[in-house]
């Protein structure tokens, strides 16, 4: 069989997809985790710094995460005081999710060296490659 082949095959891609992952995630996790957070943690302090206020279904949405390991996020979060849960207006069955001054110092804190470490692992890049990386990675969004 053909090496060039087999190197080029979407066998080779994802296995080298996975392991750059792997790299990426245990470099860009090292702030967050540093400040007891858990990276979903990081994603909901995140979407509800830059958002706002929102329900839980559409948190849900944005960062793409199960209703049963949201519950269990939540409930950590609202207990460690980083966010608060009211009921929404139009319907008081529905939750509605929002960042406390206690998360909103939190991501404020955390957010220049997660930027500092994203800057420094994506480095090995140059801007062309940035581009071209982004622009790869965006075709997997017209799959869904």
């Amino acid at each position: 069989m053909d090496t060039k082949w087999q190197r080029n095959s979407a066998t080779h891609v994802h296995i080298v997809f996975k392991k750059a992952e792997r790299v990426i995630t245990a470099n860009s996790e090292k702030v967050i985790r540093h400040h007891n957070l858990t990276p979903s943690q990081f994603s909901v302090v995140d979407i509800l710094y830059t958002k706002g206020e929102m329900r839980v279904s559409r948190l849900l949405e944005k960062i793409l995460a199960t209703s049963g390991n949201m519950t269990v996020i939540l409930r950590n979060m609202e207990r460690d005081g980083l966010i608060y849960r009211n009921c929404y207006a139009k319907d008081k069955r529905v939750s509605v999710i929002g960042l406390t001054e206690k998360g909103r110092k939190l991501f404020e804190k955390i957010l220049p060296d997660h930027k500092k470490d994203l800057e420094k692992l994506y480095s090995i890049l140059t801007d062309e490659e940035k581009v071209t990386f982004i622009s790869i990675m965006k075709k997997f969004k017209e799959i869904i």
